[in-house]
């Protein structure tokens, strides 16, 4: 296996730009060993079997209840990743609108060009249709065209917080008043940063509100599993009202065995995240997420202090927490990015508009240097050469 995995990307020295996370080998070690301790539990059986696993997932939900300022009556279960959530919420949000006699079907969903591409996923095992907009100014949602675009058939609006392609937050606090004018579900997708978001305002960063604080806001998902810094696979999914999740449930009695119930797509689930979510949310607390948004922070700005000495390249948005977009001029990105994989670097990429794009957490401390020093040998390569064929493929 060793072996097997020698020509892998050098993910612990901060050479992939995503799909990995990190916030101290402390917490990576708490959520090892509470994994490894409920390794054969089955999350499925919480209610039946495996008690204290079930006490485990309400506590987590509970916290990021409280974390996400829901209101009193606000549920939530934990499912296997942000696609799953976002899956749920769609079906939740489908349900709820079969039973509204002002929407009529076919059904849509409303968001921006750069809402993740889970929601198409879920849109086309349900046979709904996506109806992406134009972003506006700084690549956030545009809420006047998102407005002009809804009709009979909107269920969902989509706002990102923040946004995977340009680490942006959209302003939800628009599109939660353009909800409430009009009676439609937002749903708040804040997967990528959503644990790491509420410490990043604590510490006096300006990040804008995106939560249960707004009225608006009908679901909100949220990946452990990434900048709550738990292992794979976890995340949550929120809900206003006790009768949303409801919806979201997947009742069948209709063979031998009798009532089958689940909240989330998969049935069986991996005891061991959940136990892991727990022991790392437990150890690190408050003060913990405190202390790695403030690094955090700190390596955010760095990174883009770097970039932008480099001649030629300028960052697509200011980074709201700590996912970067940059482009350049005078030269192609993507040939920047060919060079970069030379160098030893998974370049991650966005299409539209061309850029280099990175999820920063702290397993990209130890490797800045290097990074911004490859980075400016990569651009004066561009400068001098031509275009490249390297696509954006995640």
């Amino acid at each position: 296996m060793t072996e097997m995995s020698g020509d892998d990307v050098d993910w612990r020295h901060g050479r992939a730009p995503l799909y990995v996370f990190h916030g101290s080998d402390a917490a990576h070690e708490v959520g090892r060993a509470a994994f490894m301790k409920y390794f054969s539990e089955n999350a499925l059986g919480g209610r039946r079997a495996f008690f204290g696993l079930k006490r485990m997932e309400d506590e987590v939900v509970e916290l990021g209840l409280d974390l996400f300022q829901a209101p009193d009556g606000a549920v939530g279960n934990m499912t296997t990743g942000g696609s799953e959530s976002i899956f749920m919420a769609v079906k939740a949000c489908r349900d709820w609108a079969r039973a509204q006699t002002k929407i009529t079907e076919p059904f849509n969903i409303v968001a921006p060009y750069s809402a993740h591409a889970a929601f198409n996923k879920a849109a086309d095992v349900m046979d709904l249709e996506v109806r992406r907009l134009p972003t506006g100014e700084g690549y956030r949602a545009d809420v006047a065209a998102m407005a002009a675009a809804m009709d009979d058939n909107t269920i969902m609006l989509v706002g990102s917080a923040p946004c995977f392609p340009h680490g942006v937050i959209d302003p939800i606090q628009s599109l939660s008043d353009l909800a409430l004018e009009s009676d439609t579900w937002l749903h708040v997708d804040a997967c990528v940063g959503g644990y790491v978001a509420p410490f990043f305002q604590r510490i006096g960063r300006n990040i804008p509100d995106y939560d249960f604080a707004l009225p608006g806001v009908r679901s909100l998902s949220a990946d452990l599993h990434k900048f709550g810094f738990c292992p794979k696979p976890a995340s949550n999914l929120f809900y206003r009202f006790e009768d949303d999740r409801e919806r979201g449930l997947f009742h069948f009695d209709q063979w031998p065995n009798g009532q089958f119930s689940t909240a989330t797509l998969s049935g069986t689930r991996a005891g061991g995240a959940v136990a892991a979510a727990w022991a790392v949310m437990h150890h690190l607390g408050e003060d913990g997420y405190m202390a790695i948004a403030r690094q955090l922070a700190d390596l955010t700005d760095a990174y883009v202090d770097g970039i932008e000495a480099i001649d030629g390249l300028y960052l697509l948005a200011k980074p709201d927490l700590s996912i970067i977009n940059f482009a350049a001029h005078g030269m192609d990105i993507f040939a920047v990015a060919e060079a970069m994989e030379s160098h030893g670097w998974l370049p991650g990429l966005t299409r539209n508009p061309k850029g280099m794009h990175a999820m920063l957490s702290m397993f990209h401390a130890a490797g800045r240097a290097d990074y911004l020093a490859d980075l400016a040998a990569s651009a004066t390569a561009a400068r001098s050469g031509g275009t490249s064929e390297l696509k954006a493929v995640y």
